[in-house]
């Protein structure tokens, strides 16, 4: 089981990127995909998590609205659009995964992490 995330960079506040997860090893419909941050100085925390047997998909309240996880079957892939981002978005993002059958999305419950891509929000 791989997992490889990017599609980080500088961005302007008010401006969009979007982040990939590109899955190896394993069927997708098997698994939650979650992407988590961590911004300097602080510790990593959960931004979003999709379980992807029914496209149930859960957001932190801060990115509500604004951050949204969809899926690309075909290339095995979820991806995290993320709009209108905020100087508080900086930080490196990772994806990470576990199995549907596994409750919850939280860091300490995954088990498959792939390296950070770092987004910097910033003029």
């Amino acid at each position: 089981v791989q997992l490889q995330a990017s599609g980080g960079g500088l961005v302007q506040p008010g401006g969009s990127l979007r982040l990939s997860c590109a899955a190896s090893g394993f069927t997708l419909d098997h698994y939650k995909i979650g992407w988590f941050r961590q911004a300097p100085g602080k510790e990593r925390e959960g931004v979003s998590c999709i379980k992807l047997s029914d496209g149930d998909t859960y957001y932190q309240d801060s990115v509500k609205g604004r951050f949204t996880m969809y899926r690309d079957n075909a290339k095995n892939t979820v991806y995290l659009q993320m709009n209108s981002l905020k100087p508080e978005d900086t930080g490196v993002y990772y994806c990470a995964a576990n199995p549907v059958y596994k409750p919850g999305c939280g860091e300490i419950e995954m088990d498959y992490w792939g390296k950070g891509t770092l987004v910097t929000v910033s003029s």
